[in-house]
């Protein structure tokens, strides 16, 4: 089991935005890529307008396919259209879990 963390650095008084669009988007990461124990963070004390998603994924190999599929979906690219406006950077930390 693996948790997948991706960590975005929003432009300022950007993070209410993209926190509301993963919150759309995950439903559909739980149903199609297998992913579960999803949620949406945002900073409380951390770097200013910053926001967090993470999931749990069985393997490597779901999460790889997640991320070969996941952007031409139709209904996610309706979602996201426009997101990397709203990010100055970011990271992904992939941990497993023992």
């Amino acid at each position: 089991m693996y948790l997948i963390r991706d960590v975005f650095k929003c432009k300022p008084g950007k993070a209410k935005e993209l926190a509301e669009r993963f919150k759309r988007v995950l439903p559909l990461v739980e149903r199609d890529d297998r992913f579960r124990n999803n949620r949406v963070m945002v900073d409380a004390v951390a770097t200013y307008w910053t926001v967090v998603i993470e999931s749990e994924v069985e393997s490597l190999g779901d999460f790889e396919r997640h991320m070969t599929e996941f952007g031409s979906r139709p209904e996610v690219t309706e979602v996201m259209a426009g997101y990397m406006d709203l990010v100055d950077g970011g990271h992904r930390e992939i941990f497993r879990i023992v």
